[in-house]
């Protein structure tokens, strides 16, 4: 009886000092928690040796997980793409994996995914990606697979007819893809119909109905060549075991000469004109505002950064703050920075209700011009937070750290940059992020495009006297809409 009256006091005495200290701690939400330090960056050292036929390999060692990452990086994109065969980069990375050595695509697939392996292949403006994940003990297999696709294409015409096929299709879909059609007419607007980064990057019907397999293997020939490539491995493996594999596969891939294209900067924005492209009907206006942006090598990338924060470039922004949660016109607002080897694009972006285009193109203009005033301090330091606090998580698996070891070798960024990089975000000063807006954001030198239902939007436009308005059909934009009837 002692002893059960003696556990009865001690759970009393417990449940009482629980409730004591839980009265006695009432927490402070009065304002939000303060974020802890930004986390470091360490990434191991990158090793970097070359083969005998000049493929540049670079290896960062990580063991932890019994996977490889490998990327080869092709020197040739959608800008080598010849002025009249607007597509043809796209399409020939888009055959690579269709068939390869006698294999077709599904016996590649098949083989592939026996090994528990992924092989990707896409093409972008400057560079083409060839990309392999696989177990460290099946490497030797997978690296076999991807050297047949890398080296010995086949092109397959029945494979070449149906992505013709495919992407023709799209043409006519993207006819009722107001997003489409406004990052059409933008970049249209922004760099001008002839220039590389204007064109379309997967072809009109033109040049699609055109194409043949004597042109993606003359184009490819002339470019997929060793010394125009870069591998990036990124993994379980060491330099002794990755070498001989490498020579062994790939050491037989021929060199060649390569003439690099130069993209010419296109000319800034020097008044701001509204595009107007008519969607009858539409629930929506889609819109797209900016100008020519900077080259990647700016100085001022690190104050762009913290800047496109602050104004467009979290949920927290305030762009999105005002368009979404005080005003209620739209899901989402931003803005970002396209950084490339020649001058890129801004870009402000967000899909409105109709009946407050106008009033939601005033709120941007509004933005824009506040940016250009001095940041407070605590603004300054939420925008570096965001920043410097999520930067560790963007190098979370082997095929992001292998991305990001591209862009520095793209780049010719320096050996410590990421590493740097959360240090020199949280140095940036109110004063550089005040300069780089003014600089670079100017509201009276914006091109706007929209895409909505003029009948509607049009009269609210022109009472904004926000200066000329120029009319377009979805046709303007996108051409005609292809007739698919001869297709079987």
């Amino acid at each position: 009886m002692m002893k059960k009256r003696r556990l009865f006091l001690f759970i009393s005495s417990i449940i009482f000092t629980s409730t004591t200290f839980c009265f006695a701690q009432k927490p402070d939400r009065s304002t939000p928690p303060k974020p802890g330090p930004a986390s470091s960056l360490k990434l191991p050292s990158l090793q970097q040796f070359s083969l005998k036929n000049g493929l540049r390999v670079y290896l960062m060692e990580k063991h932890n997980v019994p996977l490889v990452q490998a990327n080869l990086r092709l020197g040739f994109g959608s800008v080598d793409d010849p002025a009249d065969r607007p597509g043809l980069a796209s399409m020939t990375m888009d055959m690579l994996n269709e068939g390869a050595a006698g294999k077709r695509a599904l016996e590649l697939a098949d083989a592939i995914d026996f090994l528990g392996a992924n092989l990707s292949t896409n093409a972008g403006m400057h560079h083409s990606d060839i990309n392999l994940n696989a177990p460290t003990a099946q490497l030797g297999k997978a690296f076999s697979l991807m050297a047949d696709v890398v080296l010995h294409p086949d092109f397959p015409p029945d494979e070449l007819k149906r992505i013709i096929k495919q992407r023709l299709n799209t043409l006519v879909q993207n006819h009722d893809q107001p997003g489409t059609i406004a990052s059409v007419m933008f970049n249209k607007t922004i760099f001008g119909a002839s220039h590389p980064y204007g064109r379309s990057t997967a072809g009109d019907e033109k040049s699609l109905r055109a194409m043949q397999v004597k042109n993606l293997l003359k184009f490819y020939k002339n470019h997929a060549v060793a010394n125009n490539a870069v591998l990036v491995v990124v993994g379980d493996i060491t330099r002794s075991q990755l070498l001989p594999l490498l020579e062994k596969y790939f050491g037989d891939w021929k060199k060649g000469s390569v003439k690099k294209t130069v993209v010419a900067a296109a000319a800034q924005i020097e008044n701001r004109v509204i595009h107007l492209v008519d969607k009858p009907g539409s629930a929506q206006s889609v819109l797209r505002i900016g100008r020519v942006g900077v080259k990647r090598s700016t100085a001022d990338y690190f104050a762009i950064k913290v800047m496109n924060t602050i104004l467009g470039g979290s949920f927290a922004s305030r762009l999105n703050t005002n368009l979404r949660e005080e005003h209620g016109y739209t899901y989402g607002a931003g803005t970002y920075w396209d950084f490339r080897p020649t001058e890129g694009r801004f870009l402000a972006y967000s899909n409105v209700q109709t009946d407050v285009t106008d009033k939601a193109l005033v709120e941007f203009m509004k933005e824009f011009t506040a940016i250009r005033e001095p940041v407070p301090a605590m603004e300054l330091q939420r925008g570096k937070n965001y920043d410097a606090l999520g930067y560790p998580g963007d190098f979370e698996t082997a095929a992001n750290i292998a991305g990001a070891m591209h862009e520095m070798i793209t780049f010719d960024l320096p050996a410590d940059y990421f590493n740097a990089y959360i240090g020199n975000v949280l140095k940036i000063t109110a004063e550089e992020v005040n300069h780089v807006a003014k600089k670079y954001i100017v509201p009276e030198k914006m091109a706007i495009v929209i895409v909505g239902d003029r009948e509607k939007i049009e009269p609210g436009l022109k009472a904004l006297n926000f200066g000329e308005i120029r009319n377009y059909s979805i046709e303007d934009v996108l051409g005609k809409i292809p007739d698919l009837s001869d297709l079987k």
